[in-house]
């Protein structure tokens, strides 16, 4: 008898372009899900054979969350896809020991690789296929800023420079944009898609902290 419960057949994943892709995406709140959502958005995208990055401004580890986090290690087993993570220990504000200044220069730096990458992706041809192993300073089809938004809203990058970025990606780069408790205002009239991930509960209130393979 045949099975016809399991759904799709999984194909081996080629290098493909994709014919659709340079809108603005926008995840805020102060709700849980947002970096996961983008993270799934681009599994999706390189399950198609497109080239995606993953670029984190603030996620640089705490006493309480492991540096090495389970996305890493998922992004590294899957061809076309890469991260870097610019975040500084600890987190911006908070008396855990971290130097703001510090959260500063790397947020700043992590800016700058941002206009490294868009800037190559613009040189590049995203019309044809990227290849799965080439770094993203040969272009990519999808940039995933993590926690941009929450950097602009401690004022560590400025919202001038999140349009900047905008306002200088190629017509086909997909651009990500995460972050932040504060609605991004600046970016109302930029984004293509703008999605508030709210909290109505979340187990952090009650004294649970970040656990292994939901927050990390």
């Amino acid at each position: 008898m045949t099975d016809n419960t399991a759904g799709p057949t999984a194909e081996p994943i080629e290098p493909s372009a994709p014919e659709e892709f340079g809108l603005v995406q926008v995840w805020w709140g102060d709700g849980k899900g947002k970096t996961t959502a983008a993270l799934g958005m681009a599994t999706r995208a390189v399950g198609h054979g497109y080239r995606v990055h993953l670029l984190q401004f603030m996620k640089g580890g705490t006493s309480t969350v492991e540096d090495v986090r389970g996305e890493y290690n998922a992004i590294a087993a899957l061809p076309g896809f890469s991260y870097e993570n610019a975040g500084h220990y600890g987190w911006h504000g908070f008396l855990d020991g971290s130097e703001d200044d510090e959260h500063e220069a790397r947020a700043k730096g992590a800016l700058d690789r941002a206009r490294e990458i868009i800037q190559a992706s613009g040189d590049a041809d995203l019309s044809t296929p990227q290849d799965a192993d080439g770094p993203p300073e040969e272009g990519v089809n999808m940039l995933v800023l993590d926690e941009v938004l929450y950097a602009a809203n401690r004022g560590l990058v400025g919202p001038k420079d999140v349009i900047g970025l905008i306002e200088s990606k190629p017509d086909d780069l997909e651009l990500v944009l995460t972050g932040g408790h504060e609605r991004p205002e600046f970016l109302t009239d930029l984004a293509d898609l703008i999605t508030e991930v709210s909290k109505e509960k979340h187990p952090i209130d009650a004294g649970q902290g970040a656990r292994k393979g939901t927050e990390f």
